[in-house]
């Protein structure tokens, strides 16, 4: 064995050999979880505020936990005007009712923006405002008033991610607040309160989950420094991967029963438990080129997040091919791709598979379908550019002309365009 001398310092680890996960301090998965709040909100005292929408807020469910936490002694304030893409003006009237209450804990009940309005507000009744300071990544001092979070659809995986996404109405683009003191203290995740969601809220969701599921697992790869505070997002890692590709299994099971039979409670569990996966993955591996690309195309067109997420991913898949072969084909299995055929094949089955499951679902194959001019596809590739976390994060480097490639592919609605792309890089 040769010992080498200490002025040579050995090879960093792989990417491959490390891992990163931030988690809630429990997750409780499984139909009646939501039986387990109460519980859960003693102990950390006898007040909390729950963060919702107008409609969530009218369910039974709702109704009886509410119900139930009184019984318990528990004083409880409702702030149900949560909307999608939550506003600063929704933030900040939250905010002023937390603190005339004084909650002891914040609960999120709801979708992705009711549970980004909860960890908010449990960030600025800890730490002075305004919510534009901690924009970015780990600028968020310290904990933050303890969370419970509820989830309600399949798809944003919020209720165990580090991540508020907001509309800051002097920004032409959601942005967001990245920490892992915004991931929530308890994750409730009972995937019968996904039973009412629309099949359209069901799909776009659903695409949601695979493209953090695929993303995650093609993220870049980077060797930790342990002696520094990491970064929130690290890129793909081998913890990360093994939860992505279950919930690749778990989708490619279940999406198109979801969508198709809406009361399909097989099928709505399987779906929870793979956004549940995917987001666990994702919240510490990152996403990257498709998340970014949306932004701007999500803006510019009015459609939703899931949508246009769904949209771009077999036009970046098709991109990172190259880099990420190894993954895919471990993505094969997982969707249940045929074996046998040669290995550039296979990867091509991958990605035609995606985007057969997305059309299936009724996701565009096209920018073109949704409304984008192609006029201003220059400019989302300039924009894109600037979105240096989610860029960097991508396993090619992805400059203005790869960002402006994909976006020609995929508003003309034809991957083949970017082999060549893919192989030169």
């Amino acid at each position: 064995m040769t010992i080498p001398s200490e002025n040579v310092r050995p090879a960093p680890l792989s990417a491959d050999t490390t891992g990163v996960l931030r988690l809630p301090d429990q997750i409780l998965f499984g139909a009646g979880s939501v039986a387990s709040v109460p519980n859960l909100v003693q102990r950390h005292g006898s007040r909390a505020l729950i963060c919702s929408d107008p409609t969530m807020a009218r369910t039974s469910t709702f109704l009886s936990l509410v119900e139930e936490l009184q019984s318990r002694g528990v004083k409880v304030a409702v702030f149900a005007q949560g909307v999608p893409e939550v506003p600063l003006t929704v933030i900040g009237a939250a905010v002023q009712e937390a603190r005339a209450f004084g909650p002891d804990v914040i609960v999120g009940f709801g979708g992705g923006s009711s549970l980004d309005l909860a960890k908010a507000t449990a960030l600025l009744i800890t730490h002075p405002g305004p919510l534009s300071r901690y924009y970015g990544e780990n600028l968020v001092p310290g904990p933050v008033c303890p969370l419970v979070a509820i989830p309600t659809t399949a798809g944003t995986g919020s209720e165990v991610t580090p991540v508020a996404v907001v509309s800051d109405p002097e920004r032409l683009l959601k942005v967001g607040v990245s920490s892992p003191y915004l991931v929530p203290t308890y994750a409730v995740v009972d995937p019968s309160l996904t039973l009412g969601c629309p099949q359209v809220v069901s799909a776009h969701s659903g695409a949601d989950a695979l493209a953090h599921a695929l993303e995650s697992l093609t993220a870049g790869r980077r060797t930790p420094n342990w002696g520094e505070e990491l970064p929130v997002f690290v890129g793909t890692n081998r913890l990360g991967r093994t939860l992505a590709l279950e919930a690749v299994t778990a989708i490619a099971s279940s999406l198109r029963r979801v969508v198709s039979d809406p009361a399909d409670e097989s099928a709505r569990t399987s779906m929870s438990y793979a956004s549940l996966c995917a987001a666990m993955s994702f919240g510490s591996a990152g996403t990257h080129l498709g998340h970014a690309l949306q932004y701007s195309v999500g803006a510019a067109t009015h459609t939703s997040h899931g949508l246009g997420v769904g949209l771009l991913l077999p036009y970046v898949l098709e991109v990172s091919r190259s880099a990420r072969e190894a993954d895919l084909l471990a993505v094969a299995d997982a969707l249940g791709v045929p074996s046998g055929s040669a290995t550039d094949d296979r990867v091509t089955a991958v990605i035609d598979e995606v985007q057969s499951l997305f059309t299936d679902i009724g996701i565009p194959r096209s920018l073109a379908e949704i409304g984008a001019d192609r006029a201003q596809l220059p400019a989302f590739a300039a924009q894109t550019s600037t979105f240096a976390r989610l860029v960097q994060n991508a396993p090619v480097p992805a400059d203005e002309s790869l960002l402006l490639a994909i976006l020609e592919a995929a508003w003309d609605g034809d991957r083949t365009r970017l082999s060549a792309q893919a192989g030169s890089r």
